[in-house]
């Protein structure tokens, strides 16, 4: 490969300072000249954008998602700060795209540049999501890491890992080539087609359609509070503002979470997780003091199936209400369509009084499962039949796959988090699996979390 020609100042564009502005913050320039006293701006102007330069159309904005995303942490998670990595070098990615025999997309070059990932730690970088004895938490792969998990197999060819979750081998890849059904730079969840004779038919559950999306959307939802923090980690569900129902002095909100790896599109089967807040105002009298005695349930799926459920209290629990206390449980459900809503009303009766009952509404949400995506060649699939939902007064509670747990969301995934607090409290420090390299994901592609929690 022949070296670079000398860069001429007619080369460069017209208002070099803005133009360098526009791309490199001011802090880089004050660090760049303390490390080389006495270069000139012109030649420092020259080492960047020969440096830099190719990923004009993306440094600012990964550039700012990423200080967002560390001001953000620096205040709610703070340990996770310490696994970030330092950016890599050009020869460096140069090598990985070496190694795997594949371009990198220049978006992800660029955000590799600024951090390389993070450590293997717990909780990872990119969310978590505990219910009962399920416990996920994914961590921003480095690119080292992330090149010895590239796959070459039937079903995942060319395709690089993202994140990766200790607990579940859950990773989510991003397609460095159009194969398979799957379309350039997109990310993903494989969900393996459990009713083909072929193993390696892979359906697909489609996360963002080149890496800038990805990132930038998820920073998004961190730092405007639309995942929560929950023990210093981020729990990716998702709250729609509309889902919020007064009834008198008691308030109620609900937010909810997909969960790739407990669903599958063959057979349909599809996991969701909600988490419902419950608060009675601050200004309520001592009188209203209340206890829950039961719930209701209309389920609505998008075939247009309805199923109503009742049942005692919630999560075995019948929280007692008084002014300024907040109640908070979580609780799954599976469907057999992509998305469903579900709505109803929690029963009550008055602490001084137990014969004035009324109901406190619940607010309709709606679940609704992310894109998804069949490969483009299938096979023949084994017949299946669908497993009956079992009755409604099963173990599993609402509508017999619906259950109601205590959410879990420490590291081993035994917290109880059914809880009664005004704001979030503080976890232990995560789990450091240090500075591994090469971890083969493949070998641990088909722990697939079990599809009943």
């Amino acid at each position: 490969m022949a070296a670079p020609s000398e860069l001429r100042m007619d080369q460069l564009p017209s208002d070099p300072l803005l133009h360098i502005l526009s791309f490199l913050g001011f802090r880089d320039l004050i660090h760049a000249d303390r490390l080389q006293s006495g270069v000139s701006w012109y030649c420092l102007f020259k080492q960047y954008y020969n440096d830099l330069g190719r990923y004009l159309q993306y440094y600012p904005v990964l550039r700012r998602a990423w200080e967002q995303l560390k001001s953000f942490l620096q205040q709610r998670c703070p340990r996770m700060i310490a696994s970030l990595k330092e950016g890599a070098t050009e020869a460096e990615l140069n090598d990985i795209e070496a190694q795997i025999g594949f371009r990198l997309p220049d978006d992800y070059r660029c955000s590799y540049r600024i951090h390389n990932g993070q450590k293997l730690v717990i909780p990872g970088l990119m969310g978590s999501m505990s219910l009962s004895n399920h416990y996920r938490s994914e961590v921003l792969l480095d690119v080292e890491t992330a090149a010895g998990g590239f796959q070459q197999r039937k079903g995942m060819r060319r395709c690089l890992p993202l994140t990766f979750c200790f607990h579940t081998g859950l990773s989510q890849y991003m397609a460095l080539q159009p194969a398979e059904g799957r379309r350039m730079y997109e990310s993903f969840y494989p969900c393996p087609d459990q009713t083909a004779r072929d193993p390696s038919v892979i359906d697909m559950f489609i996360t963002g359609s080149c890496f800038l999306e990805w990132f930038t959307s998820y920073v998004n939802n961190v730092v405007t509070g639309e995942y929560p923090i929950i023990r210093d980690q981020i729990f990716r569900y998702v709250h729609d503002k509309s889902c919020v129902a007064t009834t008198g002095d008691i308030t109620v909100s609900v937010s909810t979470s997909f969960l790739p790896e407990l669903s599958s599109v063959h057979p349909p089967h599809f996991f969701f997780t909600y988490r419902i807040r419950i608060e009675m105002s601050s200004s309520a009298s001592p009188e209203a003091a209340c206890q829950l005695d039961s719930r209701y349930w209309k389920i609505t799926t998008s075939d247009g199936n309805v199923e109503e459920v009742q049942g005692p209290g919630v999560v075995g629990e019948f929280p007692v209400m008084t002014p300024g206390k907040v109640h908070e449980y979580a609780s799954c459900t599976t469907f057999s369509t992509p998305s469903e809503y579900m709505e109803g009303h929690y029963t009550f009766h008055r602490l001084a009084n137990k014969e004035e009952v009324f109901h406190v509404d619940i607010p309709r949400f709606h679940m609704v499962c992310p894109p998804f995506r069949e490969p483009a060649e299938r096979t023949l699939r084994e017949p299946y039949a669908e497993t009956p939902f079992p009755d409604a007064d099963c173990e599993y509670g609402e509508r017999g796959s619906d259950r109601e747990d205590a959410d879990n969301g420490d590291d081993d995934g035994d917290r109880d988090d059914a809880d009664e607090r005004d704001d979030d409290d503080g976890g232990n420090d995560g789990d450091d699996f240090g500075n591994l390299r090469g971890i083969n994901m493949a070998a641990l592609e088909g722990a697939w979390c079990p599809r009943h929690i």
